[in-house]
């Protein structure tokens, strides 16, 4: 495809498509992709330098208190300080947070502020390892197995495709990292739309070869919490099969007697057949309906119970999975719906 790079940056700064326009240079797809990404940057860094005019001129007016009201509409490409990109996505008093290193969400507030998304105190956010909290991805496997625990989605960097101040498009295709360890044909595009009343994300798995493969999928979901105390967890979770992963080697098969589900033990717990969960916290007086419409058929229920210095105490994890691998055939794609709708209790 021939881009001019004049309408390629505009369409950056402004939306999301791209036009076919005569020229003479027919850059590479790498280099579209630098491009594109120092376009964005550049986009990002125009924005941060409005959002600093706008705290001066806010600030000479009406005092330093303004400042939040300032950040509360500033979006874009962003670094943070150990110089990891993310993206800051708003949508009237709504926010979010989207990291590029995993394709990891680690923020969503709602229009009063209310953040429902938990980062671990002892997470690491400057690349080092996968980041400990948010929605992170479990793909192309979920937990151990014959490449590394939980895949490589989670620790490598996603490219933006498309973005907007209230959505936001990333690829992850393949790369010498994952090919040593997976070598299929495939591309994984995420979206997170944000909405006024909620957060819709999409997962989409495309095989891009003629062999089929399989793989597991999962959102690995941190949930911010007031206390456990404070949380049930409803659903169908009555009469369900589960299995507890924290009985003997091998984990046992259990029955739930429950309708709604309370913490107050270490939990790893895998129920099949159950993907409608909703957190409901009277600390905060909300609840969080976990709407998984397509793809994720499991949920996962997992809590470092006890230990301290994962901060055990203000989240859960309510994991939006696939658990029986998928077969893509050549050619074929699969999709994950789980879109995030908070309520008052």
């Amino acid at each position: 495809m021939k881009l001019s790079f004049t309408l390629l940056a505009t369409t950056v700064v402004g939306g999301v498509a791209f036009n076919s326009v005569p020229t003479t240079f027919t850059p590479s797809a790498r280099t579209l992709s630098r491009s594109l990404k120092s376009l964005i940057s550049l986009d990002g860094s125009r924005r941060r330098q409005k959002y600093a005019s706008r705290t001066k001129w806010v600030n000479a007016r009406m005092g330093s208190e303004a400042v939040s009201d300032v950040e509360a509409v500033s979006s874009g490409l962003m670094t943070n300080e150990s110089g990891l990109e993310y993206v800051k996505l708003v949508k009237g008093e709504s926010s979010a947070e989207v990291y590029l290193f995993g394709g990891v969400v680690t923020s969503y507030k709602d229009m009063e502020g209310t953040e429902f998304i938990a980062v671990r105190p002892d997470a690491k956010m400057d690349g080092s390892k996968p980041i400990s909290g948010g929605l992170s991805h479990c793909w192309p496997q979920f937990g151990p197995g014959e490449i590394q625990q939980h895949g490589f989605a989670r620790n490598v960097n996603w490219t933006v495709k498309s973005m907007s101040e209230s959505t936001l498009e990333l690829e992850m295709a393949p790369s010498d990292y994952s090919k040593e360890m997976w070598d299929k044909e495939f591309l994984c595009t995420f979206s997170v739309n944000l909405e006024n009343d909620k957060l819709v994300t999409k997962m989409l798995v495309d095989n891009k070869g003629e062999d089929s493969f399989d793989f597991q999928a999962a959102l690995h979901s941190y949930f911010s919490v007031s206390s456990l105390d404070n949380l049930e967890i409803s659903g169908s979770f009555e009469g369900k099969d589960f299995l507890n992963k924290m009985v003997g080697d091998e984990g046992e098969i259990q029955t739930e007697d429950r309708t709604a589900i309370t913490i107050s033990e270490e939990y790893d717990r895998v129920y099949t057949g159950v993907n409608d969960p909703v957190l409901k916290d009277v600390g905060t007086g909300k609840s969080l309906s976990v709407l998984n419409t397509a793809g994720y058929e499991d949920t996962v229920l997992w809590n470092p119970y006890g230990n301290e210095g994962m901060g055990y105490n203000n989240f859960v994890c309510v994991e939006s999975v696939k658990f029986n691998p998928v077969t893509l055939d050549g050619g074929q794609s699969w999709v994950g719906d789980m879109t995030l709708k908070p309520e008052k209790i």
